[in-house]
């Protein structure tokens, strides 16, 4: 229990260090930075290019191995029906997948690494998208080990810790263009390098820290709210940074003593970890209640449960005949299968897996190929590299708010008013559509307000989708589940990025006789192809929401009011 934990062995240095693999895991959101070098040094052409850039959209999005590998690691042998910390750290736990991660990213970025430097010939192009695919895939390990170890030590605040671990993982591209410029600006080649070392050693350094913890403890609401208070207060530092970036040429000491304080930021959940260990210590010490025990027959933490401030809440939102109807409609064969734990072949026969495939895949997909290509966008439209680079850096600001947003903001309807969290997977797909229609407008700033939009909807899908899986299909296979939803990222990203914007693209460069293209003619058609797309995925997600919208207000809310009984 808490009282015999040591500062280092509790469920939030746990979560201070996932947080911090978190923040050097966005290598992904980087590409543009050092796109431009490895298609000049490799002597591709847009849709080769693309064509690479696809096979990190599919490693980043095809994580079945990893949940996989995070099941075998995690669950207790079967012979056993006592499931202690001890059964999961004979099987390695989460650091098993933490390190596989490590090494996948070394591998992949070290040997893109030599071919971009020319220290190796030149690779064929099916070479590179395998070293690409081998580098992204290190990504959803990463990913994978902190989110689902994150929903198993706070069954009861899903969102909320989805939200933050999303929300760092978005705000990590941020993070490491702002090393890069402070240490080794205008050498796109070295940050291949840096992605190769720096995101491996930190997780090889933490992953120890990164385990299961089955009591739920007192106050975690609030420390939580700590931890996302430092995210937003991180989230503002650096966009606050990006802006005078842009406005302003700072001398390199002044780079460096900023670096310096983002570092200092960073740290901050270690200490939020350190005071509410240190809380959770002094409550146990001065009373005899320990907190309360998760049932020990399974390893994985329960269903959603909920604070006594927002059961109440809750509890004056539902109407007075909700308990006689759960208890009706509880027979229901489809809404009494939901919330179950299912395997993958199960979840897979469901419909409700493949709205939300159709949903990641146009939102997912089409929010990767805007970040994919936005370098190449903005020098047709005659914004300069400085502007774009603060483009694909402010993306990682928006990629955070809506990961981070999205998680707090549904776990909140969902706890006081028991909105169903497909509801807000449909408003963010219509406002992504939005903002791709705005980018295909190209009127005057266009791009940045276009970038905004379909950033902060990108991000909230990344945060919205893994939790509304371990809702409906359980939390025992969610890593699983959830990571093969994700395959559908990729897949959009495929068909938008390559049969799409490049297509295009290099017809258009072809009637200007070269193989850069300029103007606003560019990306206009590609971009209202993937505003159709958006709204196609948003009226799959409104489907869901009306399929789900009884399992939601029933068992979901079934559970509040029993916390409050209790």
């Amino acid at each position: 229990m808490g009282s015999s934990r040591s500062w280092t062995d509790n469920k939030w240095t746990a979560t201070a260090a996932s947080i911090w693999i978190q923040c050097t895991s966005g290598s992904l959101y980087t590409f543009s930075i050092y796109s431009a070098a490895l298609k000049s040094t490799q002597l591709y052409d847009q849709s080769t290019l693309d064509t690479v850039s696809v096979f990190k959209d599919i490693g980043g999005g095809a994580g079945v191995l990893s949940g996989l590998l995070y099941t075998a690691a995690t669950s207790p042998p079967s012979s056993s029906s006592s499931s202690s910390r001890t059964a999961v750290c004979s099987r390695g736990g989460p650091r098993i997948v933490l390190a596989a991660g490590a090494i996948q990213c070394f591998a992949g970025y070290f040997l893109m690494w030599l071919s971009v430097a020319g220290l190796v010939p030149r690779p064929p192009v099916a070479l590179m998208c395998f070293y690409m695919l081998m580098a992204a895939h290190a990504t959803s390990f990463f990913n994978t080990a902190n989110v689902v170890t994150g929903v198993n030590n706070f069954p009861n605040y899903r969102g909320t810790i989805v939200g933050i671990m999303k929300g760092f993982l978005g705000l990590s591209g941020a993070i490491l263009i702002q090393v890069y410029q402070t240490l080794l600006e205008d050498k796109p080649s070295a940050y291949v390098l840096m992605l190769a070392l720096f995101p491996a050693c930190n997780t090889l350094l933490l992953m120890w820290f990164v385990r299961i913890y089955r009591e739920t403890e007192g106050d975690e609401d609030k420390h939580l709210d700590r931890f996302s208070l430092v995210s937003l207060v991180i989230a503002a530092y650096l966009m606050v940074i990006i802006i005078l970036d842009n406005a302003l040429s700072l001398p390199s000491p002044a780079r460096i003593c900023r670096l310096v304080i983002l570092v200092m930021l960073l740290t901050s959940p270690f200490y939020v970890a350190m005071k509410a260990h240190l809380s959770d210590s002094r409550r146990i010490s001065g009373t005899s209640f320990s907190g309360h025990q998760i049932d020990d027959s399974n390893l994985l933490a329960p269903e959603i449960h909920s604070d006594s401030r927002h059961a109440h809440s809750g509890y004056h939102q539902v109407p007075s005949g909700t308990v006689r109807e759960v208890d009706k409609n509880t027979k229901d064969k489809t809404t009494s299968q939901w919330g179950e734990n299912l395997n993958l072949v199960q979840a897979i026969c469901t419909s409700s897996f493949w709205l939300l495939f159709i949903a990641a895949a146009c939102g997912m997909g089409s929010g990767l190929a805007t970040v994919n290509n936005i370098s190449q966008i903005g020098a047709s439209l005659g914004y300069t590299s400085s502007e774009t680079s603060s483009m694909v850096s402010l993306w990682s600001i928006w990629n955070f708010v809506g990961r981070f947003g999205a998680g707090y903001l549904s776990e909140s309807f969902l706890h006081v008013n028991g909105w169903a969290r497909p509801l807000f997977m449909t408003i963010t797909l219509v406002t992504m559509s939005i903002g791709h229609a705005v980018i295909a407008s190209a009127f005057p700033g266009a791009l940045y307000v276009g970038s905004v939009l379909v950033g902060v909807c990108y991000g909230s899908q990344w945060s919205l989708m893994p939790t509304i899986a371990s809702e409906i299909f359980g939390v025992v296979h969610m890593g699983t589940i959830f990571n093969t939803i994700a395959i559908a990222s990729p897949i959009g990203s495929y068909i938008l990025s390559v049969r799409v914007i490049g297509y295009i693209y290099d017809v258009e460069a072809s009637v200007e006789g070269g193989n850069s293209c300029s103007g606003t003619h560019c990306f206009r058609l590609s971009f209202l192809v993937m505003s159709s797309a958006a709204l196609l995925g948003s009226l799959a997600a409104l489907i869901l929401f009306f399929l789900t919208k009884d399992f939601y207000h029933q068992a979901i809310l079934r559970r509040l009011l029993n916390s409050v009984r209790k």
